[in-house]
């Protein structure tokens, strides 16, 4: 690696939600673009809430980093700031009206993992042939007419006050210049892999006694469509009663969901496992014969990322970015969304043929490390905004050297 020069550029990255405090794919892509900026030889730090920088709730990040920002814009005095979603609103208002006043004038960059308006959209019943599967409760109606509105009028701020914006994949990219009004959006495919994950001193419990289940992970919430999983999972236990599934996570929509699984005959104490954290998920997928993603809506998510890092092939529907890292027949299956006889056909194929299944999986993890890596990310990064902010020379791995 080129050695770095002695005035590299400096990125400051503002967030809301970091892990290990918060669990956020948004937190955990600004660690691992970090990880791979500092690497190139950038000096990078990371705003966001507790000591140093906002203070205050969640909720009122975007009002209460402005303060932590102005004091870094002064100290830290940054090349590019880079602003996420609806949460970097204000904080990309700020840097727009005393950038003049710095001595830097640092770029301003957006970016987005998911369209505000399209997660509006995703509330909605899950119907599958005329029958409804399932239905938002009230925290998601209430979602859908109070919270989504103010963060999509936020998402659109942060989008048109940037002067660069980029998303986590093409179909993001084309949603958000939809959407949100801004043209141009480049795409750096979301990363894994560059953040070390304490290990567990024995196996995750719920992994010890079976492997070769099939395992879902994510916040629980209708767009995640663990309805639909849920009914084609009774359809294969009527053809593989031995079958097995494990859902991992919790949210708002658990309790509708336990309440299903009992309506359709299974148990919701061996389904739902609750809140794993980072070493427990990756413990679950060493034992897992696939991850499953029945999805209505995404941006590109982290935990198929994930499962392709260690060998575990997806099952997913065939939305949003993840048609773009998950190839049929290659890293594993797509179907339609809200289908739960082709995701029952496909889980089918999955515990009928582990054979393939396995080199998926082994195909899923080489696509992994070659192109989601947070090197990758930073290479693809620094090409978009390193020459705005510095001559080519002072960026380390720039197109000035290839």
């Amino acid at each position: 690696m080129p050695q770095a020069p002695t005035a590299s550029p400096r990125v400051l990255l503002v967030a809301n939600t970091l892990p290990p405090r918060d669990v956020s794919g948004v937190g955990e892509q600004v660690l691992q673009l970090a990880a791979g900026l500092r690497q190139r030889g950038l000096r990078v730090e990371i705003l966001g809430r507790g000591p140093g920088g906002a203070r205050g709730p969640k909720l009122l990040f975007p009002l209460f980093v402005v303060p932590a920002l102005l004091r870094a814009l002064r100290r830290f005095r940054p090349h590019v700031v880079q602003v996420h979603e609806s949460d970097g609103a204000f904080a990309a208002l700020v840097v727009k009206l005393v950038r003049g006043l710095l001595e830097t004038r640092p770029l301003l960059v957006a970016n987005f993992q998911v369209s505000y308006m399209e997660e509006w959209r995703a509330v909605r019943p899950l119907v599958a042939g005329g029958r409804v599967l399932g239905r938002p409760g009230w925290v998601e109606r209430r979602f859908r007419w109070t919270k989504a509105p103010l963060q999509i009028l936020l998402g659109r701020l942060s989008a048109r006050l940037a002067d660069r914006r980029y998303a986590c994949s093409q179909a993001t990219a084309r949603e958000v210049e939809r959407d949100y009004r801004a043209g141009g959006v480049e795409v750096v495919y979301n990363v894994t892999g560059g953040l070390a994950v304490a290990e567990r001193a024995g196996r995750e419990a719920a992994a010890a006694d079976e492997s070769g289940y099939l395992l879902f992970v994510g916040r629980l919430r209708i767009r995640k469509g663990v309805e639909v999983l849920l009914e084609a999972f009774r359809a294969l236990r009527a053809e593989r009663p031995a079958a097995v599934l494990k859902i991992v996570g919790d949210g708002e929509h658990r309790a509708a969901l336990e309440a299903t699984a009992a309506r359709l005959g299974l148990d919701p104490a061996r389904l739902f496992l609750g809140r794993r954290d980072a070493a427990g998920v990756q413990e679950l997928l060493r034992g897992a014969a696939a991850l499953v993603v029945p999805s209505t809506y995404e941006g590109l998510p982290l935990v198929v990322l994930e499962a392709m890092e260690a060998g575990v092939p997806v099952v997913a529907s065939r939305v949003s970015g993840i048609p773009e890292v998950v190839e049929p027949g290659e890293t594993g299956w797509l179907v339609e969304p809200v289908d739960p006889e082709a995701l029952r056909a496909a889980l089918r194929e999955v515990l009928d043929g582990p054979g393939e299944a396995r080199r998926r999986g082994a195909a899923g993890r080489v696509r992994a490390r070659e192109r989601h890596r947070p090197a990758v990310a930073a290479e693809a990064w620094c090409r978009l905004f390193g020459p705005a902010v510095a001559p080519p020379a002072a960026l380390p791995g720039s197109m000035a050297e290839d």
